[in-house]
């Protein structure tokens, strides 16, 4: 049934694309920009020990969590369809560390507001928490990172130490072809939508490339990748680690895009402490 609906809906838009492409490629890109996962529906134990606090793009509200501690500040930036809910294993750790966390929802996910998801309005939401708590380890996992590449490559004076990706994309079009290909879109919704994404953004898709964000970056990177992720091929973060001046991978073997794990955590703790 999961998967049916999908297809249902990107069956409809293939068919009205023959009709009017742009105003199928319009809602199959709107589609995607609004997602139907990550919101906080329940009160999250972990994110309830947590100072929390609102902060605002303009008049949008980017919901903060922070964890205090007396060293180093650490900012956590989740990926699509999920919340700041998803660090809870990672933030047990590194309180027991007595780092300074700090973790933001991305737009339209958690309790943040916004109804609309782009990587773009994900770094500005990224630049606002930094310029309030001034983190010196930024951490992001699958879009989080994207959104913390393109933050810092747009902010050349923030100065981050240290930064941990996992499971990042290279580029904006493997995430648009895992997201056609699970709708089933054809070729022509396919081909509507870099054009939809040139006329809002001014840009093609491949501007928004990880592996060219970073090339602009100091300081050190973790990239942690599985060699298996089904939603993030390996061959990103290769493309990546390439492009970074100073940067290793860490390469895990059935842990899929979650990248769930205490071997994962515990390279985290030694990268940042080391």
């Amino acid at each position: 049934m999961k998967l049916f609906i999908p297809k249902l809906i990107g069956a409809v838009l293939n068919k009205f694309a023959y009709i009017n492409q742009s105003s199928a490629s319009n809602w199959a890109l709107n589609l995607f920009s609004r997602p139907l996962k990550g919101r906080l529906k329940h009160p999250h134990p972990t994110l309830e020990m947590a100072a929390k606090k609102n902060l605002f793009l303009k008049n949008l509200k980017i919901a903060t969590y922070h964890w205090k501690g007396k060293g180093d500040t650490i900012l956590l930036a989740h990926g699509w369809h999920s919340n700041s809910g998803r660090w809870k294993n990672t933030i047990a750790q590194l309180i027991k560390q007595d780092y300074n966390i700090v973790a933001l929802d991305a737009p339209a996910h958690g309790a943040s507001g916004s109804k609309i998801f782009n990587a773009i309005l994900y770094a500005q939401f990224v630049g606002v928490v930094c310029k309030k708590f001034n983190p010196s380890i930024l951490m992001g996992h699958s879009v989080g990172g994207m959104a913390i590449s393109y933050f810092l490559k747009s902010n050349s004076n923030y100065k981050a130490n240290k930064l941990v990706f996992l499971g990042v994309p290279a580029g904006f079009p493997g995430i648009f072809k895992n997201y056609s290909d699970l709708m089933g879109y054809n070729k022509k919704v396919r081909a509507g939508m870099e054009v939809v994404i040139q006329k809002r953004f001014g840009v093609p898709s491949s501007h928004f490339n990880t592996a060219i964000f970073v090339k602009e970056i100091k300081g050190e990177c973790l990239l942690i990748h599985d060699e298996f992720d089904p939603v993030i091929p390996y061959s990103d973060a290769q493309e990546i680690h390439k492009a970074f001046k100073n940067s290793q991978i860490f390469t895990t073997q059935g842990l899929g895009h979650g990248l769930k794990s205490k071997q994962v955590i515990d390279k985290i703790i030694d990268f940042i402490q080391g």
